[in-house]
C-alpha cells in the first residue's frame, strides 16, 4: 500500500470516528425546534416549523401480511404468490424487523443463528462474506435471493448485504427449482428489502461493538408532493473500526433510495437501489490448521483466536456493489394480477493478501503462508413476468400463477499465487516481511449464462380444508466459458431441465396444517472435466413430510417435518487408466428432521426455538471420491445436531416500564473436519443475552453474543482449514425517531 493510499485511509478512519461521534450526539438534538428567519426588514423573528410525528413502528407493503413482533402469517417466497405459511408445502422460516432489532445482527449469518435447518457462520469469523449452510448444503453462492430474484454467486464474485436494509429474511428449505430456476437443493435465502412505508417514518440508529466497529444508520420515509401517490424511502449506513483479530480494521458505507408510485390501490410500481462501498484490512479466522484450533500442537499449543496472519505491508481489499431495479404490479377488474421484477446487479472485488497455509515445513512451530490475489467483477440481469389470477371449476378453487423469468450472468475472474519466506510465528508474530511477487494466473476466465424459464403453479383447495399445491417448471440453459490462459480449454453447453413439486395438505379448524411434498430442482455447474467440457447439471429431489400449527390460543408458528434429499450428479473424482478425473458421477443423500417455534407467548413474552437433526452420507462416488470423500463417510462441516432457544421478556409493571431483557442458547453438534472422517470438530455451546430500554421515541440496548467467551472451532474443510467461532462481542446501540 502507497503512501497516498495509506493517508487516504487514515483519513477514512478519522473520517467516520468524527462522523459517529456526531451522529451520537445528534440524536440528543433531534426533535421539533423553531428556526429564526430575518423579515425584509431585517428583523429576526421566529417562525413555526410543524414536523409530522414519525411513526417508529411503520412497515413497508411487501405484498404479504407484515411481520407483528417475532411471527410471520405469510410469505411470497414459498410460491411467489402472497400465501399463508400454513398453505406452504415445504419449510419455511421467517426472520423479521422486530427479530433482526432485538438481536442486533451485524451480518447476514448472524441474523440466522436462530433458524432451523440453518447451520451459520460456518467459515468463521469473517467480514466480507455470510457462510450458509441449509439442510446440510453449502448455500451461500447458490442458494440466495433478494426481492424473489437470484444473487447467484461462484468464486469470490460475492454480494454483501446487511441486515439494516431488509424488512424481513426468509428462508425456504429443499429444493425448489420449480419455481426460481437453479438453487441450491438444501434451500434458499430470500432477502426482502426495505421500501417505502404508509406511515412517515424517520429513524436514526447508532452503535459500536467491544472491538471499536462503529456505525451510524439513518432510515427516513414519506411522501412525495400533497397525496399519496408517490413516496420515498432512503436507507443509509456508513461504518467502520476494528474486528476480532488483531490489526484489523475496515470503512464501509451503503446507501438505498427506493420509490413507490401508487396511483390507485390497484397499480403499484416500486423502484428499489442500492450502492455500497467497503475498503479493509481483512478479519478471518479461516485457513487454520486443525492442530493448534481444535487441539494442541506441538511446540505451540493453541493458536490464539485474534491472530491476524496477514501483514498490514500488503493487505488490499476494495468492493463497489451496485443494484438497482423496480418491482411492477397491476390487478384488473376480473382479480386477475399481471407483476414484472426487475433488477441489474453488480459487484467489482480486488483483493491481494497473505493467506495461512497450515505448518511450515522448514519449522513446525510457524505457520506457513502464501499471496493470493483476485479481480473479479460479475454483472446479473434478471426479470421475471407473472399472470395470477383465482377461479373455480366445480367444487375447486384454484390460485393459478404463470411466469416467464430470463436471467443473465456474467463473471470475469483472474486469480495467482505468489510464494516466498512467508513464515509467521503465531504465539510472537513479526510483521513486515518482503511480500513475493504473484506468479502468471492459474485462473483466467470470462463465464456467460443464460437461463429462461418457464413455469407454472396451482394451489387448489377443495372439501372444506383440502389445498393441493402443482408446480411445474422448464429451464433453457446456455454456459460459455471462455479460458484466457488454454483458448483450447474454452466451451459451452445448452441443457434443458423439468423440475416440478406436487403436495398435499388438509388445514383443520384448530389451526394445525399437515401435509406431504415431493420436489425437485437442478442447479447448473460451473465444473468441468479434464477435457474442459462443462459438466451435467446438478439435480436433486425431496420428499418432506411435516405438519404447521398456528394456535388459537397464541399468537405462534410451531413447524415440525422430516425430510429426505438425494444430490444427484455431483462432481466426483474417477479414475481412467490410472489418470484422475472428474465426471458427474457423485451422490449425497441427507435425511433429518427439523421443528421449530416462534411465538408472542404473551404481550412481553416472545420465544424463538429450532432444532435439527441431520444424517448425511456420500452414497456415490464410483471409482473415486466425491470431493475426496469416499462413498459411505459423512461430508464436512456438517453437525448432526444443532439447536437454539431465545426467550425475550419486556417488564410490564409501572417500574421496570420500558426495560426488556432477553437470553438465548445456540448448540452446534460435532462435525467430521476431514473427507477421511478421521478428525472430529467438538461440539460447542453458546449462550447470548441482551437488555433494553426504549422511553417515548428513544432506545437504548446492550447485545452480548458468545456471553462466557466460549473458545470454540466453528468448522473445518479440511486439516489445514479451521476457523474460529466469534467470541464474546458486545454491541451497545442507541436509537430514536422523531
Amino acid at each position: 500500500m502507497g503512501y497516498a493510499q495509506m493517508m487516504m485511509k487514515s483519513k477514512n478512519q478519522r473520517r467516520l470516528r468524527l462522523t459517529l461521534a456526531c451522529g451520537t450526539a445528534a440524536i440528543g438534538l433531534l426533535a421539533p425546534l423553531s428556526t429564526f428567519a430575518q423579515d425584509a426588514e431585517g428583523t429576526t423573528r421566529l417562525e413555526e416549523v410543524r414536523v409530522e410525528q414519525g411513526d417508529p413502528n411503520a412497515v413497508a407493503d411487501t405484498g404479504v401480511e407484515p411481520v407483528r413482533g417475532i411471527v410471520a402469517k405469510s410469505t411470497r417466497t414459498g410460491s411467489k404468490a402472497a400465501t399463508d405459511l400454513n398453505e406452504i408445502p415445504q419449510s419455511v422460516s421467517v426472520v423479521g424487523r422486530e427479530q433482526m432489532d432485538d438481536q442486533s445482527p451485524q451480518k447476514i449469518d448472524e441474523a440466522l443463528r436462530y433458524v432451523a435447518g440453518v447451520n451459520a457462520s460456518t467459515y468463521g469469523t469473517d467480514s466480507d462474506t455470510d457462510w450458509l449452510f441449509i439442510r446440510g448444503f453449502q448455500a451461500e453462492q447458490t442458494g440466495v435471493f433478494l426481492d424473489g430474484l437470484s444473487l447467484f454467486q461462484t468464486g469470490f464474485g460475492t454480494f454483501l448485504v446487511d441486515p439494516f436494509f431488509l424488512e424481513r429474511i426468509e428462508v425456504i428449505k429443499g429444493p425448489s427449482s420449480a419455481l426460481y430456476g437453479g438453487a441450491n437443493p438444501g434451500g434458499f435465502v430470500n432477502f426482502v428489502s426495505k421500501r417505502p412505508t404508509d406511515e412517515p417514518l424517520r429513524y436514526v440508529e447508532t452503535g459500536i461493538n467491544s472491538f471499536g466497529n462503529g456505525y451510524l444508520g439513518v432510515d427516513f420515509s414519506d411522501k412525495l408532493g400533497s397525496d399519496d401517490v408517490l413516496r420515498y424511502r432512503l436507507t443509509g449506513k456508513i461504518s467502520g473500526g476494528g474486528w476480532e483479530t488483531d490489526k484489523s480494521e475496515d470503512f464501509r458505507g451503503t446507501i438505498a433510495p427506493s420509490f413507490t408510485w401508487k396511483p390507485d390501490e390497484g397499480t403499484s410500481l416500486t423502484f428499489l437501489s442500492s450502492y455500497q462501498h467497503i475498503d479493509l484490512t481483512h478479519t478471518s479466522t479461516g485457513f487454520l490448521p486443525y492442530l493448534g484450533t481444535v487441539v494442541d500442537a506441538p511446540g505451540v499449543g493453541r493458536i490464539p483466536t485474534d491472530l491476524f496472519y496477514g501483514d498490514k505491508s500488503l493487505d488490499e481489499y476494495d468492493r463497489q456493489q451496485a443494484m438497482i431495479g423496480y418491482e411492477f404490479e397491476h390487478t384488473f377488474d376480473n382479480n386477475w394480477t399481471v407483476r414484472q421484477n426487475l433488477r441489474y446487479a453488480s459487484v467489482s472485488l480486488k483483493e491481494d493478501a497473505l493467506y495461512a497455509n497450515g505448518w511450515s515445513l522448514a519449522d513446525p512451530t510457524k505457520l506457513a503462508r502464501y499471496r493470493f490475489a483476485h479481480d473479479t467483477d460479475v454483472d446479473i440481469f434478471t426479470v421475471d413476468n407473472q399472470l395470477e389470477g383465482e377461479f373455480a371449476t366445480g367444487a375447486l378453487d384454484h390460485n393459478l400463477l404463470l411466469g416467464l423469468d430470463y436471467r443473465y450472468y456474467s463473471i470475469d475472474q483472474a486469480q495467482a499465487v505468489g510464494f516466498g519466506n512467508l513464515d509467521l510465528d503465531p504465539l510472537n508474530p513479526v510483521y513486515g516481511v518482503d511480500i513475493p511477487a504473484l506468479g502468471n494466473p492459474y485462473l483466467d476466465q470470462n463465464l456467460r449464462r443464460d437461463q429462461l424459464g418457464i413455469y407454472a403453479q396451482d394451489q387448489i383447495k377443495f372439501g372444506g380444508g383440502w389445498i393441493a399445491t402443482l408446480n411445474g417448471r422448464y429451464d433453457f440453459v446456455k454456459t460459455e466459458l471462455d479460458d484466457n490462459i488454454n483458448a483450447a480449454n474454452s466451451t459451452e453447453s445448452d441443457e434443458g431441465e423439468f423440475t416440478w413439486r406436487a403436495a398435499l395438505a388438509y388445514e383443520f379448524a384448530n389451526g394445525l396444517t399437515p401435509y406431504v411434498s415431493y420436489s425437485t430442482s437442478f442447479n447448473p455447474t460451473t465444473s468441468t472435466d479434464n477435457d474442459g467440457n462443462l459438466l451435467k447439471s446438478e439435480t436433486a429431489k425431496q420428499w418432506e413430510v411435516g405438519v404447521k400449527y398456528q394456535p388459537d390460543f397464541m399468537d405462534a408458528l410451531i413447524t415440525a417435518a422430516y425430510f429426505d434429499i438425494t444430490r444427484e450428479n455431483v462432481p466426483s473424482t474417477i479414475t481412467v487408466n490410472g489418470i484422475p478425473q472428474t465426471a458427474a458421477i457423485g451422490e449425497v443423500e441427507a435425511r433429518g428432521f427439523e421443528t421449530s417455534i416462534q411465538a408472542n407467548v404473551t404481550e412481553g413474552l416472545k420465544l424463538i426455538g429450532a432444532l435439527t437433526y441431520l444424517d448425511m452420507e456420500v452414497t456415490k462416488a464410483t471409482g473415486g471420491a466425491f470431493d475426496g470423500t469416499p462413498a459411505g463417510n459423512t461430508p464436512i462441516q456438517v453437525p448432526e445436531l444443532t439447536a437454539s432457544l431465545w426467550a425475550d421478556y419486556s417488564f410490564q409493571n409501572d417500574m421496570l416500564q420500558g426495560v426488556s431483557v432477553a437470553a438465548g442458547v445456540r448448540h452446534i453438534g460435532k462435525s467430521w473436519a476431514d473427507r477421511e472422517n478421521t478428525l472430529r470438530v467438538p461440539s460447542a455451546t453458546l449462550v447470548d443475552a441482551a437488555i433494553r430500554y426504549e422511553k417515548d421515541n428513544w432506545g437504548v440496548a446492550l447485545n452480548v453474543s458468545n456471553l462466557f467467551d466460549k473458545e470454540y472451532v466453528a468448522t473445518c474443510q479440511g486439516a489445514n482449514s479451521c476457523g474460529y467461532g466469534a467470541g464474546r462481542t458486545f454491541m451497545l446501540k442507541a436509537s430514536t425517531s422523531f
